[in-house]
């Protein structure tokens, strides 16, 4: 099967076609939830700089148009895996930022009721099966579910973000391998911002383009610039629509970058001020996604200015939800550790 190409930076052919398949309210909701990101990992940083977040944060500013293109075309039954830098995903998917930040606090009314914090968030009832601190582990989670999918004779999709740093795990080629077999609905979504850690793909990967790697389990593979709203979501659309028509999976590589640190000791001595300049002034994609609704007259400036009073007062909401929020108990230390009961299917 030939691999699938879609135009990177440059070229932004047929993107108000693409555009015009949503409504007016649906694109302003996916700049809202592009904002939201933005604002909610920015002010997740300044939590944990001010010491009310612990243990360590993994943050996707610059990557916001990969997490909600892919997601936008998937309903609430569908499921998705994250990975430890997973807010976005979240997000994305329907999550409260509320109770993220209460997770992220370790309150009692945070998703797993800060048991989870910010690198095992999940949010099962919107099909969030959680954010996972293996590098890759997502990957054969996502094939479960779809399995379980398959079984049940379900429509529904499962979707799996990971990084470019995960292609070279062996869960990678396990799982693509068994999804192409089984014809799985699954979605592999590498998200490739450039780096694993300090590494730079081009030193730890012997393929030049990951979606190459899509041709050896017989499934198409498709390259995309990943700061592009129009083309992550076109792409989402083609793959997801496989998925649910039983013609098996894909892998997605949506091409993209972190403007901060792997973590937050990561001092950024591997790369230049100007490559992270570069990404974050001229490639920015928020910027893009309003510059296009401006373009094409989906959204006016004020609409813009709206959207952004509207979504920090949610961010501000959030923060003082998650401060006043209860600690757990320490008589309920171990609660949850061990299910209460077994549960006979996921979902009734």
């Amino acid at each position: 099967m030939p691999l699938q190409q879609v135009k990177e930076t440059g070229s932004r052919s047929g993107e108000a076609e693409i555009l015009s398949r949503y409504t007016t309210a649906q694109l302003r909701d996916v700049l809202r939830k592009m904002l939201l990101i933005r604002r909610f990992e920015e002010s997740a940083e300044d939590a944990y700089m001010r010491g009310h977040i612990h243990g360590t944060m993994h943050l996707s500013i610059g990557q916001e148009a990969s997490a909600v293109g892919m997601c936008l075309p998937l309903t609430s039954s569908d499921y998705i895996t994250s990975t430890h830098r997973g807010h976005g995903h979240c997000i994305a998917k329907g999550a409260d930022p509320k109770r993220m930040f209460a997770e992220f606090f370790g309150k009692e009314t945070g998703y797993c009721r800060g048991r989870g914090g910010s690198m095992h968030i999940a949010d099962t009832g919107q099909g969030n099966l959680g954010a996972n601190g293996i590098v890759g582990g997502g990957l054969p989670i996502a094939v479960g579910a779809a399995l379980s999918i398959k079984r049940r004779g379900s429509n529904d999709v499962a979707m799996c973000f990971f990084g470019d740093g995960a292609n070279n795990e062996g869960a990678f080629h396990e799982s693509l391998n068994f999804a192409s077999i089984w014809k799985l609905p699954v979605v592999f979504v590498c998200e490739n911002n450039k780096y694993g850690m300090s590494m730079s793909v081009e030193r730890s990967t012997a393929v030049a383009d990951i979606a190459k790697r899509a041709a050896a389990y017989t499934m198409p593979g498709y390259s995309i610039d990943g700061n592009t709203f129009a083309a992550v979501v076109s792409t989402a659309e083609e793959a997801i629509a496989r998925a649910r028509a039983g013609e098996g999976p894909s892998l997605v590589v949506c091409n993209t970058y972190r403007w901060r640190g792997h973590s937050k000791s990561d001092r950024n001595r591997y790369r230049t001020r100007e490559e992270i300049d570069e990404w974050s002034t001229q490639r920015c994609p928020i910027k893009r996604f309003e510059a296009a609704l401006l373009q094409h007259e989906f959204l006016q400036a004020e609409d813009i200015d709206q959207l952004r009073q509207s979504v920090e007062q949610e961010i501000q909401a959030g923060l003082e939800f998650a401060k006043n929020s209860p600690m757990p108990e320490v008589s309920e230390l171990t609660r949850y550790v061990y299910a209460d009961q077994l549960a006979k299917e996921v979902r009734p």
